[in-house]
C-alpha cells in the first residue's frame, strides 16, 4: 500500500510539472558536478519514472511470485476440467492479489530503504533505484535453483562468482524465470495426479459397462469438483503457493 501511495505521488508530481514549464521553467536540466557527477532536474527524474512505470505489467511478470502462481492456477483449472471456470480475469486476479500479499515486505523494504529517502531527497535517483534493486535480488536469488544459475552463467562464459551480490541482473532474471517454470510444473504435476486417477476410474468403470460413447469428463467433473470442496482445495492451493516462497 506504501509503494502504491509513493506511485501516486509520482504520478501527481508529473502532473503539477505541466504548469510549471508552461511559465517558463526548464523541463529537461542536466547539471555537472566539479567531480564530474551529474544531476537530472526533478521534472527529468519524474518524466524518467514515468517511463519506468510503463515496463511494471513485465516486471510483475519476470521478478515477482506472479509467474509460478498463475501457471499453477491454469494447471489447476485444466485439471478440474471446467475449461473457463474461473474465468482468465479471475485467476488473473487471484495471481495478482496473491503477489501483492507474497511481495509485501519485499515492497515495504523498497519504499522505507529506498523510494520514501528519495522523495524526501535524502537519495539521489542513482542511489534510490540501485537500493531498491537490492530487496528484488535477494527475493530472486533465493528462489533461484544454483542448478540454473549455474547453466545460464556457463552458457554467457561468466563463471566462478565470489558472491551472490556479483551475479548480472540479466543472468539472474533468465535463472529466476526458469526456475519458476520448473517449480511451478511441479507443483501442477502433484496436483493433476488425483484428478487423473478420478479419471482413469470413471473410464474404466464406463468402458466396463460398454458405455463407450459416453465421455468420461462428463460423469468424473462433478466427482472432482466435490473432491476439491470437501478437502477445501483452494484453501490448500492459496496457502501451499504462499508458502513456498517463504520457505
Amino acid at each position: 500500500m506504501n509503494l502504491l501511495l509513493s506511485l501516486l505521488g509520482v504520478a501527481a508530481l508529473w502532473l503539477l510539472a505541466g504548469p510549471a514549464a508552461a511559465q517558463g521553467l526548464d523541463v529537461l536540466n542536466v547539471t555537472t558536478a566539479p567531480d564530474g557527477a551529474q544531476t537530472y532536474s526533478v521534472t527529468l527524474q519524474i518524466l524518467i519514472l514515468m517511463t519506468l512505470l510503463s515496463l511494471l505489467p513485465s516486471a510483475l511478470i519476470m521478478m515477482t511470485s506472479f509467474t509460478r502462481i498463475i501457471i499453477v492456477l491454469a494447471i489447476l483449472r485444466q485439471g478440474l476440467g471446467t475449461t473457463q471456470t474461473p474465468s482468465n480475469q479471475i485467476l488473473i486476479g487471484l495471481a495478482l492479489f496473491l503477489t501483492l500479499f507474497v511481495m509485501t515486505p519485499v515492497f515495504d523494504r523498497i519504499h522505507v530503504e529506498a523510494i520514501q529517502p528519495y522523495m524526501e531527497e535524502s537519495l539521489s535517483m542513482e542511489e534510490a533505484v540501485q537500493t531498491a534493486s537490492q530487496p528484488i535480488r535477494q527475493f530472486m536469488l533465493a528462489q533461484t535453483r544454483e542448478s540454473d544459475l549455474a547453466m545460464f552463467a556457463r552458457i554467457s562464459g561468466r563463471e566462478g562468482f565470489e558472491s551472490p551480490e556479483d551475479v548480472p541482473f540479466t543472468l539472474l532474471m533468465a535463472s529466476f524465470l526458469t526456475s519458476e517454470l520448473k517449480t511451478a510444473f511441479q507443483i501442477g504435476f502433484m496436483l493433476l495426479i488425483p484428478f487423473l486417477i478420478i479419471d482413469l476410474v470413471v473410464a474404466s468403470v464406463l468402458m466396463s459397462m460398454g458405455m463407450v460413447m459416453l465421455s468420461p469428463l462428463i460423469i468424473s467433473l462433478p466427482f472432482k469438483i466435490m473432491l476439491f470442496v470437501l478437502v477445501d482445495g483452494w484453501a490448500l492451493i492459496m496457502g501451499t503457493l504462499a508458502a513456498s516462497f517463504f520457505t
